[in-house]
């Protein structure tokens, strides 16, 4: 079965001692492909102590890491590839994975397994076996913490990976160290490639260093049940996150005119006083109706400018998204939808409710719509009033990230921290004292439980408490 796609080159991407020198002499045994060691690694080019190749050193690599791709791929008869590691220059990596014609391979190994093998080399010093003779032997220590910083990068990058080659519409040949020493699984890597050559047996030149058990292998083996024990395998303690991700929303952000400070707002938060307080900061008023262009502008003319962010307490917010958006008729969709779909019992619109018990019982019914809006679960677009704030500001990140995010329990002496930062007095904030009293007027121990159940990222990312304690 010829390759779906015919590739002109290929990365086989790796890590430390996952068997990726085992399986370039493999690949380097098939007619017609060389595999050419680590030509991105930051400290050599190709294999180690090598300075230079075809024509680019080090130093040149490092002002245009393009030109070597580019020389390697021209210059190799056949068909080209090297192996990539994710410490290796990040600026390749796009290069690599956009195009289809580079073909990708993937190889892992057990994390545990290679971070283990990584440390009894650096024990030894040996880091390739070809006559057993020359073995060299050692006890690795485990470092719990280490273990973990290795197996984060690692299963970043691996996650970097398959969202590239999801997004690009392309597909890997992944691999296991277990597979490279099936001959019948080289073949079919070599037919994917869609090379003619094929391999008789796996190349016998590299031997394997630590053939042991992974108890033998370290002086302190308990200390990797207790690291392992610390480790969520399955993510199993994640909060699922079906929320659609929100643009930067520049059109709302809000400027000092006299000061080079900029206001990046979260819908349903506090707002006349912060914009009032903004005003004054300078003595200039504010300036708003940004787009990516002008706020670039505005930046490059404010050396030294800061941003910020007010987050507020999810349960607050959502009865202030509640009374201003639902209960007086501007988002008459939704309205309609709490009506119809979830059996809200609304004033019409505008008007107030009854009593308390309408009132809480309708802001519940709300509750629970919001977390089936954050989830995905409603036919409706998720209203910014009641987005998490936790994708609000993710989704400024896609810009910018503001310097500074404020809780609004602590607003005055964040906005005092910020005017200090600038060397201006801070102007006097007014807060909003009604909202929180007419949310305590209704408050209920249910609706606690609700909101935490619609905004659970906010409250674990930004440690919100219990409204009431």
């Amino acid at each position: 079965m010829a390759a779906a796609v015919k590739f002109t080159s290929f990365v086989m991407f790796a890590e430390m001692r996952t068997g990726s020198n085992f399986l370039e002499a493999n690949l380097n045994a098939l007619a017609g492909v060389s595999c050419l060691g680590e030509m991105f690694n930051p400290h050599f080019i190709g294999k180690k102590d090598c300075q230079e190749a075809f024509g680019v050193d080090l130093a040149t690599r490092e002002r245009d890491p393009h030109l070597l791709l580019h020389r390697m791929r021209e210059q190799t008869p056949g068909l080209a590839g090297f192996r990539y590691f994710h410490d290796h220059d990040p600026r390749i990596l796009p290069d690599l994975i956009q195009d289809p014609a580079c073909a990708k391979i993937v190889l892992t190994r057990n994390p545990l397994e290679s971070y283990v093998s990584w440390k009894i080399a650096q024990a030894t010093g040996q880091w390739k076996l070809t006559n057993v003779k020359n073995l060299k032997t050692a006890q690795a220590r485990f470092d719990g913490a280490e273990f973990e910083r290795h197996l984060e990068k690692v299963q970043a990058f691996q996650i970097q990976l398959l969202n590239g080659l999801q997004t690009t519409g392309q597909t890997a040949f992944y691999l296991d160290y277990e597979d490279i020493q099936d001959v019948a699984v080289l073949n079919g890597l070599a037919t994917w490639l869609g090379v003619a050559a094929r391999l008789d047996a796996p190349d016998a030149t590299l031997k394997k260093q630590n053939p042991e058990p992974l108890a033998g292998k370290v002086s302190n083996p308990g200390a990797i049940e207790a690291a392992l024990a610390r480790l969520d395998r399955f993510n199993l303690s994640r909060t699922p996150n079906f929320e659609p991700r929100r643009p930067a929303a520049i059109p709302g952000f809000l400027a000092s005119a006299g000061a080079p400070l900029i206001w990046m707002p979260v819908k349903g938060g506090p707002v006349a006083g912060l914009r009032d307080w903004l005003g004054q900061l300078g003595q200039g008023g504010v300036i708003g109706d940004f787009v990516q262009k002008s706020l670039r502008q505005w930046k490059r003319a404010r050396p030294g400018h800061r941003s910020f962010t007010v987050v507020r307490h999810p349960l607050l917010r959502a009865h202030v998204a509640f009374r201003e958006m639902i209960v007086s008729g501007k988002l008459m969709d939704h309205r309609a939808t709490l009506i119809r779909a979830h059996k809200a019992d609304l004033p019409p619109p505008g008007r107030d409710f009854a009593d308390a018990a309408q009132h809480r019982e309708a802001f519940l019914t709300f509750l629970r719509y919001a977390k089936l809006s954050t989830g995905g679960q409603t036919g409706q677009k998720v209203d910014p009033h009641w987005a998490s704030q936790t994708a609000v500001i993710q989704g400024f990140a896609g810009f910018q990230p503001p310097d500074l995010v404020i809780r609004e329990d602590r607003l005055s002496a964040g906005l005092a921290f910020l005017a200090a930062e600038l060397g201006l007095p801070s102007p006097p904030v007014t807060t909003d004292e009604a909202a929180p009293a007419a949310l305590d007027a209704i408050w209920s121990e249910e609706m606690e439980e609700a909101a935490q159940d619609a905004w659970t990222r906010d409250y674990l990312g930004f440690g919100f408490a219990r409204w009431k304690p």
